[in-house]
């Protein structure tokens, strides 16, 4: 079986700064691409950041300049270092990682539990 654990969620005031991580565990062969995705109530999940196996990145229009992405391949781990938040990024952050869990397997996508950021002066 495959793991998400994410960590680093919180309350923040805007203009703040934090950094969610991700950490994979369990039986991996391949991880491919992984991201963060984010909530807000009433509204739909949404890609936040992406970054491929290359280290190719992508981000959603809003935090550009803002987020960033980055992985460590060693430890199965993605991280997202947010600044300048503004309460408008107040929502449930997903990880997410497309994962081979052997050579001769199919990927799938895995999913975090969710952590809550609460950016609110």
């Amino acid at each position: 079986q495959v793991q998400l654990v994410e960590s680093g969620g919180g309350s923040v005031q805007p203009d703040g700064s934090l950094r969610l991580s991700c950490a994979a565990s369990g039986s991996i062969f391949r991880i491919n691409a992984m991201g963060w995705y984010r909530q807000a109530p009433g509204k739909e999940r949404e890609l936040v950041a992406l970054i491929t196996s290359g280290n190719s990145t992508n981000y959603e229009d809003s935090v550009k300049g803002r987020f960033t992405i980055s992985r460590d391949n060693a430890k199965n781990t993605v991280f997202l270092q947010m600044n300048s938040l503004r309460p408008a990024d107040t929502a449930v952050y997903y990880c997410n990682a497309n994962i081979k869990i052997s050579a001769w397997s199919y990927t799938h996508d895995y999913w975090g539990q969710g952590t809550q950021v609460t950016v609110s002066s």
